[in-house]
């Protein structure tokens, strides 16, 4: 869907209680009326980014924005009660902010056969057209889970009888030697940065992908999170159809 541009249709929008996904908001730019907009995405717990006026430019394709973007959420989002059902596969994003990653890992996880993405509000990527793009139309498949906090939903799946495992460098036991009880939770850390300390406090168990450079102590010791995404969760299914 299309960006909403400028300061009336954006306030508007916001008050109607339509659904926005984040607002993009011209570095710089103040008074009255974006405060007014920043209180009331306060209020609605939505992302408010503050960017280069180019990037909004960018954004509103083409339209006049007034220094104000607001990109539409999708109604794609499921919720817990829907997706542990079946006691399938989640897959815990712990702050995924690049739209690319979680689209693919999304793509990723439909293929490996998850039952669900999970994902916070707030500090990461939600479901929007570039997802979808990168997803190649996975997420039109797999259930997207927006939750207000990860921990509390870490521990909401292990209520259901979920085992939480925490893809982290600081895992004592390489993925592909874990026992993995069902029913599973997988949990993935952010870009660089890895798995929040007290995200990895709500695991279970911390698993780790061993890196020969780091073995060697040379070259880049650590991949991509949609790429280790990849290799966990094909071993997952891997080791699961072997059963």
């Amino acid at each position: 869907m299309p960006p909403l541009a400028g300061i009336h249709p954006v306030r508007e929008a916001l008050r109607a209680g339509n659904p926005i996904d984040h607002v993009l908001i011209a570095k710089g730019l103040g008074g009255a009326r974006i405060q007014e907009l920043i209180e009331l995405c306060r209020k609605r717990k939505i992302p408010v980014r503050f960017e280069p006026r180019e990037q909004l430019n960018r954004a509103a394709q083409s339209a006049a924005h007034q220094g104000v973007v607001a990109f539409g959420a999708p109604e794609r989002y499921a919720s817990l009660d829907q997706t542990t059902a079946g006691r399938g596969l989640h897959v815990v994003l712990d702050g995924i902010e690049d739209p690319h990653n979680l689209g693919a890992i999304v793509r990723t996880a439909h293929a490996a056969g998850a039952a669900a993405v999970v994902i916070p509000e707030r500090r990461a990527a939600g479901v929007t057209e570039t997802v979808a793009r990168t997803s190649a139309g996975a997420v039109a498949y797999l259930p997207v889970v927006r939750v207000t906090n990860i921990n509390r939903a870490l521990e909401d799946l292990k209520e259901r009888g979920y085992w939480i495992y925490g893809l982290d460098e600081r895992g004592k036991e390489p993925y592909d030697r874990v026992e993995y009880t069902a029913p599973t939770a997988l949990v993935l850390g952010a870009e660089g940065k890895g798995l929040h300390q007290t995200v990895a406090k709500h695991c279970d168990f911390l698993v780790s992908i061993p890196m020969a450079v780091a073995a060697e102590g040379r070259g880049v010791a650590s991949l991509n999170v949609s790429v280790a995404a990849g290799v966990v969760l094909f071993d997952w299914r891997r080791r699961t159809l072997s059963r």
